[in-house]
């Protein structure tokens, strides 16, 4: 039978299929990202020379083969699954960051991108993709979020020291106030004057005979009523001095062990979400810096409103607040005003939150400083390290809460908000 088609249109046709034909080799040897085609099950039918390359093997050996022979069994299973689903139901897969496992062991990342094939009826018959190796970015990422991680975990170390550090701090203040007492007591005992009780009760053994004329007829014998008198209103003063410094000395005692049992409380309570009370929050954490707060002469206020309980870490919270105080301390005691103070809120916030306050009259923040202050590694204080209110506001963030501060500038204190949500 002779073919009407004119022969000019059945050239150009099999020019166009020539060029078609010449354009896709061309396009699977020079290609430097990997592509693939699959039949229905998964075998490969066409591959690029970058797969070759990448696999080290020659298009022979890898056409008619699947995943299962180039890679590990679980790669080769998840990309199998994603294949059958495309075959199944026409849907693509863009832009997906897959990790590859070579039999050797070997870790690889690619971004692909896995297409249906369809004939010219518009069935599918197979798969086809593009691979795109990301591996050194990727492990960047991985080595920028561990190295992320190791930051967090060290600025909350350095958060908790900074916890420990006031506690040392304070029961520090404690042994000073207890040392001084101890000397005034050893001082006071190696100063008494009851030794010369021994030296009355001398005189009476010896005038034991004569007694009474020694009492009432001898120069010093009269004397000696005087002087117990006056012996008897030292030792009544003494002792009164006295009993005053031990009962210092044993609420200095009672400081520390609270401290202490204080600090292991909230240790054993770390990862442990609860209620909690913020009153109770707040002067725990006062307690912890009460020594300081003391020595350099600064006034509490407290302002409580009546709120729910919160959820949160009790450590944590801790962590927080002790920081936020201490802060606050110095900033006041740096200021130099006579009136130091530090002020203490507790009240609701927006609806299901409440809100821990710490303010105070000192030094105050900078208006370039207030977006910096949370960040690692910054300070304004001489001698800080940057780590607590960085560690403060991650700590904030775990509990689903907020750290904040405003300033109205040098020398016009600041105020710091510690949100958390209501249980």
């Amino acid at each position: 039978m002779t073919s009407t088609e004119p022969t000019s249109a059945r050239l150009n046709r099999q020019d166009r299929q020539s060029l078609d034909h010449d354009l896709a080799v061309a396009f699977l040897e020079n290609i430097p990202d990997v592509i693939y085609f699959k039949d229905r099950e998964s075998r490969f039918i066409a591959v690029s020379r970058s797969l070759e390359i990448l696999h080290d093997r020659q298009r022979g050996e890898i056409l008619g083969k699947t995943d299962f022979d180039l890679f590990s069994e679980a790669h080769a299973r998840a990309a199998f699954a994603d294949e059958q689903e495309i075959i199944r139901t026409g849907q693509p897969i863009i832009g997906k960051v897959e990790r590859e496992t070579w039999p050797d062991g070997r870790i690889t990342w690619v971004l692909t991108t896995k297409l249906p094939l369809c004939n010219a009826e518009g069935e599918v018959v197979g798969t086809f993709g593009i691979s795109k190796d990301v591996t050194q970015s990727k492990e960047t990422e991985l080595t920028l979020e561990q190295t992320q991680r190791q930051l967090i975990d060290a600025s909350r170390t350095a958060g908790m020291a900074e916890v420990a550090t006031g506690v040392l701090h304070n029961v520090g203040n404690v042994l000073n106030s207890l040392n001084v007492s101890a000397t005034v007591i050893a001082s006071g005992l190696r100063n008494s004057k009851t030794e010369n009780l021994t030296r009355v009760a001398e005189l009476f053994r010896r005038h034991a005979a004569d007694l009474g004329d020694y009492l009432t007829r001898d120069p010093k014998g009269r004397r000696l009523p005087e002087f117990i008198e006056s012996l008897a209103q030292h030792a009544a003063a003494e002792r009164t001095r006295l009993l005053k410094e031990i009962e210092s000395l044993k609420k200095n005692v009672d400081h520390i062990k609270e401290i202490v049992a204080m600090q292991q409380a909230y240790a054993t309570m770390v990862g442990v979400t609860e209620p909690l009370d913020p009153a109770e929050l707040m002067e725990d954490s006062l307690r912890m810096n009460a020594g300081a707060l003391m020595r350099h002469s600064v006034a509490v206020v407290r302002e409580f409103q009546p709120v729910p309980p919160v959820l949160g870490e009790k450590a944590k919270v801790l962590q927080i607040l002790v920081n936020l105080i201490r802060n606050a301390k110095y900033a006041a005691d740096e200021s130099g005003r006579p009136d130091k103070r530090v002020t203490l809120r507790i009240q609701t916030g927006e609806t299901g939150r409440v809100q821990l306050i710490v303010a105070d009259n000192g030094v105050g923040i900078a208006p370039e400083n207030l977006t910096r202050i949370f960040a690692h590694g910054f300070t304004t204080r001489a001698g800080g390290h940057g780590f607590g209110l960085h560690s403060s506001a991650i700590a904030a963030r775990e509990m689903k809460g907020t750290l904040s501060v405003t300033s109205d500038g040098p020398g016009q204190g600041a105020t710091f908000m510690l949100e958390l949500p209501s249980a």
